[in-house]
């Protein structure tokens, strides 16, 4: 008797209204132009969805002039304050591209920085106003780090977010990318925050996932396989981003809250690139066929995790 070939998995989506249906509400009310459809869709949201509504709303490409028109009309307005400077962030940093910057052009830089400017002035107007808004802060470390405002004044604004919200994953993770060596960070400081932010969070937090992105980070800093691969076998890497998950994704207390499929991603790949296949293939169950861009963009997307999601459950199993 022949036996029955497994079925295929699904194809990995990074849509995020395939995990938040929220989001694609907040599509059509931006499509459609109901400013009361959108302040009811962020109402009693905890910091970490608001902040990833945020983030959607800020990558509608079409809600420009929607969302300059309602700024306009109250520029007192939190919600609108803070769409339309995150909007201006994201489209100013499509204009400059993810390139490094030896490959940005003049004009390039230019635009983008326009934006951010201009960004810039809506946002502090809304901190002023609302000292405890985790998402303009959020997007002000953002714009720290793309008007090249240095170290100090990233972990400024870091700092006054922390005030008011002292485990802000996604604030955290921005900050994270400005300590980094390609952001004029370094190392030391990278690892001591990603740790910091760790140990300071509840068991069953997601801010362990600092310590796998600053390993991520830290592997794709290198300039060659052999130094790719030596990092990985590195022992204390492998153990530290298993700590790391015993904290967050593998603790009894971890449940799916908003940003879930973000931290489970890079969970999955660094457990990965670890050989930590169990582990991985535990992350890639929890995930189905859901992804984000960060980190499957920094392993060829689809294709990568895909190819992870595979290794996971061939060597970690799949049931």
């Amino acid at each position: 008797m022949i036996a029955a070939m497994p079925a295929p998995l699904p194809a990995p989506t990074f849509d995020a209204g395939a995990a938040y249906p929220e989001v694609n509400d907040l599509h059509k009310a931006l499509d459609a132009a109901d400013w009361p459809a959108v302040q009811a869709l962020f109402a009693d949201r905890d910091p970490g969805f608001h902040t990833l509504l945020v983030g959607e709303a800020g990558d509608h490409i079409g809600a420009a002039a929607f969302l300059r028109r309602v700024y306009d009309e109250d520029p007192t307005d939190q919600l609108a304050g803070t769409l339309l400077g995150t909007h201006l962030i994201r489209a100013g940093w499509r204009i400059r591209s993810a390139a490094r910057a030896q490959h940005v052009s003049r004009s390039q830089f230019d635009k983008f920085h326009e934006h951010l400017r201009r960004a810039e002035q809506v946002l502090i107007d809304v901190t002023a106003r609302y000292p405890d808004d985790a998402d303009a802060w959020t997007q002000r470390i953002t714009l720290a780090r793309g008007l090249e405002l240095g170290q100090n004044e990233a972990r400024r604004r870091y700092d006054r977010l922390a005030r008011h919200h002292p485990h802000h994953a996604p604030a955290q993770a921005s900050l994270l990318q400005q300590l980094c060596p390609k952001w004029s960070g370094d190392w030391d400081r990278a690892f001591a925050f990603a740790r910091e932010c760790t140990q300071a969070a509840p068991g069953g937090a997601p801010n362990a996932v600092l310590v796998a992105e600053a390993h991520l980070e830290r592997w794709l800093d290198f300039d060659s396989e052999r130094e790719w691969a030596a990092y990985l076998r590195d022992n204390p890497v492998a153990d530290e981003v298993m700590q790391a998950g015993q904290r967050s994704v593998l603790h009894p207390e971890f449940v799916n809250r908003p940003g879930w499929v973000w931290v489970r991603s890079t969970f999955a790949l660094m457990f990965s690139l670890t050989e930590q296949w169990s582990a991985a293939a535990g992350q890639f169950r929890a995930l189905g066929n859901l992804g984000t861009d960060y980190p499957w963009a920094y392993v060829d997307g689809a294709e990568g995790f895909t190819k992870y999601r595979a290794k996971a459950y061939a060597k970690g199993g799949q049931s």
